[in-house]
């Protein structure tokens, strides 16, 4: 237990000094800012084409993995949905913002900085299918549902358009697919390339957590309330065990298995908080209280469940 907590104590510590940088003023809020959007456009897209572009074809298409986690998210995505409207009786924009922090994962920022510690020879395989399902079915999703939610009228082509070209200028999303071709071509790049964008890429885990701990300054629990809690619930305590009932119920049927270290990142990488882009994405639809509480109960919280999760998984 004590390895475990020193595990986790690490990533959280990080995550502390960047709240009491902002806090103290020792970086600005223009400064963290720009801290993060080094690590959105440049830190974790080095880091998702060096894990992809680095691993064979075969590593990077793991039916089983993929479809594992993709069932597992989008039935966690649809139940979350209709258990805001139903049971909080909430409006299609608020239950797709309920069902979002529920269903993504932060599989860059807090996943992958965890995985390095506990797992480190698949942890960048883990982060490159998760990002996969995440940039190009989970996410794109989530949009539909909002501009559906927020924009009644728009609807079929202007829908598409719309979702294509967010997804499609995501600096994530290309360097993941520059990524696969350069997998799947075994297209030669220049050392010196690739020793550039190995370095930039390490600089992410750190960075990563210390914006994190920057961005829980000033939010509020105040508003903390039985739905907050039932989205952090969702996000820390669903996803992971839906990931775990997946994965068994695909094996069992014969749709195929996945290595016992590959099934634990994946449950590990399902138990951190909600993906860093949650309180933003929600803050275009006037979400934003809503999700930055949640993210912050849940960052609180993901101490503990973390921690005992490593514990049970005997790592």
């Amino acid at each position: 237990m004590t390895a475990v907590l020193s595990t986790t104590g690490t990533i959280f510590f990080i995550i502390a000094i960047g709240y009491f940088a902002v806090a103290r003023k020792v970086l600005s809020r223009d400064g963290l800012e720009v801290l993060g959007r080094y690590v959105l456009n440049l830190a974790l897209p080095a880091l998702i084409f060096s894990a992809v572009s680095g691993r064979g074809f075969n590593e990077i298409s793991n039916f089983a993995y993929l479809s594992g986690y993709l069932v597992a998210s989008l039935s966690v995505l649809l139940l979350g949905y209709f258990l805001s409207r139903i049971l909080w009786k909430t409006n299609p924009l608020s239950s797709t913002f309920d069902a979002t922090g529920m269903a993504c994962a932060n599989s860059g920022f807090v996943g992958y900085p965890l995985l390095m510690m506990v797992l480190p020879t698949i942890a960048p395989t883990a982060l490159a299918l998760n990002i996969i399902v995440e940039n190009l079915v989970v996410i794109p999703l989530v949009l539909i549902l909002a501009e559906r939610a927020s924009a009644p009228t728009l609807r079929g082509r202007s829908m598409v358009k719309l979702v294509l070209h967010r997804v499609s200028t995501n600096p994530i999303v290309l360097a993941m697919v520059a990524g696969i071709v350069v997998s799947v071509t075994q297209l030669p790049i220049p050392n010196f390339a690739t020793k550039g964008i190995d370095l930039i890429a390490q600089s992410s885990a750190a960075v990563c957590l210390f914006v994190i701990g920057g961005t829980l300054v000033g939010i509020s629990i105040r508003s903390v309330g039985k739905r907050i809690f039932s989205v952090v619930a969702g996000k820390l305590i669903l996803l992971p065990l839906a990931v775990w009932m997946s994965f068994g119920f695909l094996e069992l049927i014969g749709a195929g298995s996945v290595s016992p270290n590959l099934r634990n990142a994946a449950i590990i990488m399902a138990a951190t908080p909600a993906m860093t882009l949650y309180p933003v994405l929600a803050q275009k639809y006037g979400q934003e209280e809503q999700a930055a509480t949640a993210m912050l109960v849940m960052t609180l919280l993901s101490f503990f469940t973390i921690s005992g999760l490593l514990f049970l998984l005997d790592i």
